[in-house]
């Protein structure tokens, strides 16, 4: 994990044009003025968002800002490292930035268009069993993913189970990873609003430790985001619309796990990596530069 921390932090300072050997002279004031500087560069929404061109909506929650995609963008690629993809935007606390010290976590908002998904399942699925095949192959792909140079990943269990409000069409749970021999576990809190055409996805990333922050404020989350009309699970039309050739257990185990292999989908949680990163960013930078009280 520390070569993973240097690396973000590379990333970051890559992205304020210093070189390693100005980040070695960079004095400390001077570092966090850079670190507030790209901060407060965003533009952040509030009240009503439209989403992807009318296909959603979000009432932007009491205590939380909305980023837009293409700034969602790059702070997910340029500032935290991940592989581009497609975002919708993004949720953060009022009072925390991209990369300040006081991150706790943030709300990424995607969608998937793989079409309708029967929750018919939904009443029959023993999370206990789901989660003990989750578990089985997440072990079964550490070999592989070790070779290509990332940490094994080993899910831990539910930090909060599988519930799926079928009147609502939401379903929320998550999951405690840990990654390598990192001490301080990861947090991956999923939420699904179901759709005509597929669903909208929005994670919750951060370090175990805010887990009661993030079920405090779900409920919040849950009900600020919506299909528009037209768009809801309730106009889906089976003459014409597709449908996802998973149900809810597969959507909770990872839909790519029975159309690319399970392979395929842990590949995303570098996602999950580098932003838990950003969470102990503030402590790393204190170890490379030095607290004021060690350089008095």
């Amino acid at each position: 994990m520390k070569k993973l921390l240097l690396s973000v932090v590379f990333i970051h300072l890559s992205f304020l044009c210093f070189s390693q050997e100005e980040i070695v002279e960079t004095p400390n004031n001077e570092f966090q003025k850079k670190i507030d500087s790209i901060n407060s560069s965003f533009s952040y929404k509030t009240g009503k968002v439209v989403l992807d061109n009318g296909l959603a909506e979000i009432n932007v929650p009491t205590g939380y800002k909305f980023l837009d995609a293409e700034q969602s963008s790059m702070v997910l690629t340029d500032l935290w490292g991940n592989p581009p993809s497609e975002v919708l935007g993004m949720l953060f606390p009022e009072n925390v930035g991209p990369i300040s010290d006081n991150f706790t976590y943030a709300v990424e908002i995607t969608y998937s268009d793989d079409g309708y998904i029967n929750d018919e399942d939904a009443k029959d699925i023993d999370y206990n069993d789901l989660l003990s095949e989750m578990q089985n192959d997440t072990d079964a792909s550490n070999e592989q993913r070790e070779k290509l140079g990332y940490p094994s990943i080993h899910l831990v269990g539910w930090a909060s189970e599988p519930f799926y409000d079928e009147n609502t069409k939401k379903l929320h749970w998550a999951k405690e990873l840990k990654f390598g021999t990192d001490s301080i576990n990861t947090l991956n809190y999923n939420i699904r609003v179901l759709g005509r055409s597929g669903y909208l996805n929005l994670n919750a990333i951060g370090t175990m430790d805010v887990l009661p922050l993030v079920k405090n404020n779900v409920d919040q989350i849950l009900s600020s985001v919506a299909f528009t009309e037209g768009n809801t699970y309730a106009d889906f039309d089976a003459s014409i619309d597709k449908v996802a050739a998973y149900g809810i257990g597969g959507l909770i185990a990872g839909k790519l796990l029975a159309k690319a292999g399970f392979f395929a989908l842990i590949l995303k949680f570098w996602k999950f990596i580098a932003i838990a990163v950003v969470g102990i960013f503030g402590a790393l930078k204190n170890r490379i530069f030095g607290t004021k009280s060690e350089e008095a």
